[in-house]
């Protein structure tokens, strides 16, 4: 089963104030101010000039929480700032945020709710000697399909409107949610010994980063790995190497023979990283492995699906969840393997004396044997004299019908042929079926028969001449 579709995703934009960049501090029109060529985005307030002051980290020994800027609630005016998201109702929306005094304890007060109707969550009062930072959850109430997420300013130490409550770090939205999307190439149907190689494609889809991201695949029974063949296709840490187990974050686990990847920024040897939202990275990131199709998955089908763990860090403690991609699954064409064991009755005989083969067909699977023919054209120096078992033998092509063998079935032709000059005869049978045959090796056999004169007045096999 699949992951379900996730909620639609709520993010706010710029939540760090790291655009527009700035150096030391700046007094800039918020997001409503379309004709302005610097403004910052995302970003609205209720001042009536529309200006955002935005600071960069050190500017007067103040350093960022996150990031290398951040925002003071008091422009010019005491205000609020907001952003106006669509919500589902019934989502469980996480938010968290620094918080900062200027010259001394600032308070603020931090609203949420319908446009026009916001309830206030929470008031932080901070000094300026540290940020606070703080956490929380807020519910999307019935009917509820715009959100408004409002900072708004309550007293600030000195009493100047214009200073006070530093603001940075900010979320509010959605959890992550990590979808998962499976591919095989080619898509098959395959044969036994072909190459499969898995791709898989994880994406983020929702608010937040998901967190020590790890993807697992169970190679699939009836197929083998191919040592080397681990790679990060696409997104963070891939590069120039085909090869992720030379960076140590991907590895086949041989004894329960499933492959891992670490995936993410940051992800490492000893864990996964962090994979931003599908807003931030819309390609997510991909891997992929091949596999050999073993002789035991002929005529069968393969399934296989692959799982990620990650755990969601916006709450007070992590949580763990996971994700499971879609089945796929790869039809194989059915194999048999015919082997082939000649033999004569005697391997010397005189001109004019008969030569008895018996060549047997055996089929040891994995799946029936369809439309075999067994290929045994007589050679020059032997005259065709009979051919008794199961099917029909055509002297003319030499072709053996034997029809269809089942999985461990064998039959045996018995050849009669004259032996008409003297010399060494080499005489093969090679089988065919209408099934891919998994070991070629095993389908031909060959006999050497002497033939001497008659009356023996020489050994023409006796040298090698």
């Amino acid at each position: 089963m699949t992951t379900p579709p996730p909620p639609r995703r709520v993010s706010l934009a710029n939540g760090s104030f790291e655009e527009p960049g700035v150096t030391g501090v700046e007094i800039l029109p918020d997001a409503s101010q379309t004709q302005a060529a610097k403004r910052v985005p995302g970003w609205l307030t209720t001042a009536t000039d529309h200006m955002i002051e935005l600071w960069h980290s050190g500017f007067q020994g103040v350093p960022a929480a996150d990031g290398a800027q951040f925002a003071e609630l008091n422009a010019n005016q005491v205000s609020t700032l907001y952003q106006d998201l669509p919500t589902t109702p019934g989502t469980k929306l996480y938010w968290r945020l620094y918080h900062r005094g200027r010259l001394g304890d600032d308070t603020m007060a931090l609203d949420i709710g319908a446009p026009g109707a916001v309830v206030q969550q929470r008031r932080f009062t901070d000094g300026n000697t540290a940020w606070g930072h703080y956490t929380g959850t807020y519910t999307v109430p019935a009917g509820q399909t715009l959100t408004r997420f409002a900072f708004r300013s309550v007293s600030a130490a000195g009493g100047n409107q214009s200073i006070g409550n530093f603001l940075d770090g900010i979320f509010f939205g959605t959890p992550p949610y990590v979808v998962l999307d499976k591919t095989a190439v080619p898509a098959g149907p395959l044969e036994v010994g072909d190459i499969l190689t898995y791709r898989i494609t994880a994406r983020n889809e929702g608010g937040g980063a998901a967190e020590n991201l790890v993807l697992s695949d169970t190679v699939p029974p009836g197929t083998t790995y191919l040592p080397g063949s681990l790679h990060i296709v696409d997104g963070p840490n891939a590069g120039p190497k085909t090869d992720a187990e030379g960076d140590d974050q991907a590895y086949h686990d041989a004894r329960a023979n499933r492959v891992i990847f670490h995936l993410g920024n940051g992800a490492t040897s000893g864990g996964g990283g962090s994979l931003p939202d599908t807003e931030t990275l819309p390609g997510g990131t991909t891997v992929e492995y091949r596999v050999r199709i073993d002789r035991a998955s002929g005529g069968k089908q393969i399934s296989n699906t692959a799982t990620a763990s990650y755990e969601n860090r916006l709450g007070d403690t992590p949580e763990p969840l996971t994700s499971t991609s879609n089945e796929q699954i790869t039809q194989i064409k059915p194999a048999a393997d015919l082997t082939v064991t000649k033999a004569a009755d005697a391997t010397t005989v005189t001109v004019g004396q008969t030569v008895t083969y018996r060549i047997t067909v055996r089929n040891t699977g994995p799946n029936d044997a369809t439309g075999v023919t067994v290929t045994d054209q007589l050679p020059d120096g032997l005259t065709f004299l009979s051919a008794d078992g199961t099917g029909a033998y055509d002297p003319a092509t030499g072709v053996w019908r034997v029809g269809d063998l089942a999985d461990g079935g064998a039959t045996t032709l018995v050849l009669r042929a004259k032996a008409t000059r003297a010399g060494r005869i080499t005489n093969s049978a090679t089988a065919h079926a209408n099934e891919t045959d998994p070991d070629t090796a095993n389908n031909t056999d060959t006999v050497l028969v002497c033939v001497e004169p008659a009356p023996a007045c020489c050994n023409p096999c006796a040298t090698d001449g």
